[in-house]
């Protein structure tokens, strides 16, 4: 079977559990970016099968519970600011916000390069919420999952997550939802995230981040989100993002 850069495709061995999209080829080794989960990886073009019918646009249907009877009252969603090392993800949560209301600003930053650029970013946009992610992996073989040298990137969300409580101490002032597809969760919460995957070290959904950032920015100041309810929202629930009691970031005002 022919292969060329931008097929949709899964791998045998895996059990076609993941659709990948083919982004490089070299030495009949095809190297892959999943769609749907923040995911790297390589396989030999013999261990691939196309894949035809993935409905991008359409795979995840979230109720957000955020659209009640506005009434009288007005409402100023909490402001997110978006950093994803990824284009094509950063594209789809954009999407994502837009279709729920949210206000949001996106910036595309390599993982190992945020923690230089985040302390600007606050200060210039001032959000509610700001999220960091990209990519992850958590490589067993190295080591215990409690070193950050044994992931991709887990070391430089820390490390950006730490600028950003440098910014603001208060985890109810701004909201910080960090990692990628199996991320050290304890060091990213430990570092001052709010939410952060990966609690079993799984792969997670590109839009999983935003789905939190979205529910929380929709939901009233001062109260608190029900954190349980919260993550079963997203693709594998608490074992793919976990995190701490938050309030909503939403500002509710009278009359219209």
């Amino acid at each position: 079977m022919e292969f060329d850069v931008g097929d949709l495709v899964t791998r045998i061995s895996y059990n076609n559990d993941t659709v990948f999209k083919i982004i490089k080829i070299k030495n009949q080794v095809a190297y892959l970016k999943g769609v749907q989960v923040r995911l790297y990886a390589d396989a030999f073009l013999e261990d691939l099968v196309k894949y035809e019918e993935l409905r991008v646009e359409d795979d995840v249907d979230v109720d957000l519970e955020i659209n009640g009877d506005r009434g009288e009252y007005f409402y100023l969603p909490g402001k997110v600011l978006h950093i994803d090392a990824d284009e094509d993800y950063l594209k789809r949560c954009i999407k994502f916000y837009k279709k729920n209301k949210v206000m949001v600003i996106g910036k595309k930053i390599n993982e190992q390069d945020v923690y230089k650029e985040i302390r600007n970013l606050l200060e210039e946009f001032q959000p509610d919420i700001v999220i960091i992610t990209g990519h992850d992996a958590y490589y067993p073989k190295k080591g215990s999952p409690n070193d950050n040298h044994n992931y991709r990137n887990s070391d430089a969300f820390v490390k950006a997550i730490k600028e950003a409580r440098k910014y603001e101490k208060s985890h109810e002032k701004l909201v910080i939802i960090a990692g990628a597809c199996q991320s050290n969760y304890e060091q990213l919460i430990k570092a001052g995230a709010n939410f952060a995957s990966s609690p079993k070290r799984i792969n997670i959904h590109c839009l999983d981040p935003a789905i939190i950032a979205t529910v929380l920015a929709m939901s009233e100041r001062n109260k608190e989100v029900d954190l349980v309810n919260l993550l079963a929202k997203t693709k594998y629930g608490a074992s793919g993002i976990g995190g701490i009691k938050s309030n909503g970031m939403m500002y509710v005002g009278f009359p219209r």
